[in-house]
């Protein structure tokens, strides 16, 4: 089962208010916005949106049969146009979750994980290049400022070059077969760390499938046209490259006038959460309100 990070300090910091018109940007299995329900009642509003097909679709067995709910199968970077499709006002609170829930790692079959032998797919929507083509279409030096950029993989241009030479052999199209590759292009004692060595490139490749730091920025230009006064929106961030975005982009809107920061500091999951969640031990949660 999925578990929402930082559940109880996302609606503590939101608050939602009987009534009021909610947007939960990345809805997964629907926990924010199942406490976000509670709050607003029958008489507010949630809009759920997900990329993911199959997390609309199993949300519509649960959430999706509440009057109240509207679920659509869309990318939040999109968000102005679908309040605009579903003739939707600007929204008193807007969540966003940029984690990738435990039934995509799971079930998709599209090769998320480097623990379990799947297709190297990495699309959350079934558009765009997949991990694979990436892989082996790429050439040496745009393979190692990949991982770099969006990895921060130190040792980004031995994988790479490895990658280039295993791949002359053969396509590499499985999530081991990669796996086996990034291991023997990094010493062995780099496979004793803390993170597994496939992590970083796992994580550079699907932001760049998925365009995640681009989609992100788009929202975040876009939240003054999405939020009405006094709304407000939380986003959590799972690495380092996605805190730093919003982290800027929140500063600059508090600076300029349009909203004031709500977290000094980033809120980040209890030792008791972690211990239950291992996987909300990176999160990282900052909300804002607009003036």
């Amino acid at each position: 089962m999925h578990k929402s990070v930082l559940l109880k300090e996302s609606i503590a910091i939101l608050n939602p208010q009987p009534g009021e018109f909610f947007i939960d940007g990345t809805i997964g299995s629907g926990g924010h916005s199942e406490a976000i329900l509670e709050k607003i009642g029958p008489s507010g509003k949630l809009l759920g949106i997900d990329w993911d097909r199959k997390a609309i679709e199993n949300c519509k067995l649960g959430i999706g049969n509440f009057s109240n709910v509207i679920l659509v199968n869309g990318n939040y970077a999109n968000l102005t146009e679908i309040l605009k499709e579903k003739k939707l006002p600007k929204a008193d609170g807007l969540i966003i979750d940029l984690g990738f829930s435990s039934e995509q790692i799971e079930n998709s079959n599209k090769g998320f994980s480097f623990m379990k032998d799947e297709p190297l797919i990495m699309r959350y929507a079934n558009e765009g290049l997949t991990a694979a083509e990436i892989v082996n279409s790429f050439n040496e030096k745009d393979l190692a400022d990949l991982f770099w950029k969006y990895g921060e993989e130190r040792l980004s241009r031995q994988i790479a070059k490895k990658i280039v030479e295993e791949r002359k052999k053969g396509r590499i199209l499985t999530t081991f077969e990669l796996v086996e590759i990034i291991k023997k292009a990094v010493p062995k004692f780099y496979e004793r760390g803390r993170l597994h060595p496939a992590t970083r490139v796992f994580q550079a490749l699907r932001i760049c499938v998925n365009r995640e730091l681009e989609n992100l920025e788009t929202l975040l230009k876009k939240i003054p046209e999405i939020m009405k006064s006094k709304g407000r929106a939380a986003i959590l961030s799972f690495h380092s490259l996605e805190d730093l975005l919003v982290k800027n982009y929140f500063k600059q809107m508090a600076k300029e006038g349009y909203a004031e920061i709500l977290t000094r500091k980033p809120i980040t999951p209890t030792e008791e959460e972690i211990r239950n969640n291992p996987r909300s031990r990176s999160a990282k949660m900052r909300a804002i309100q607009i003036k």
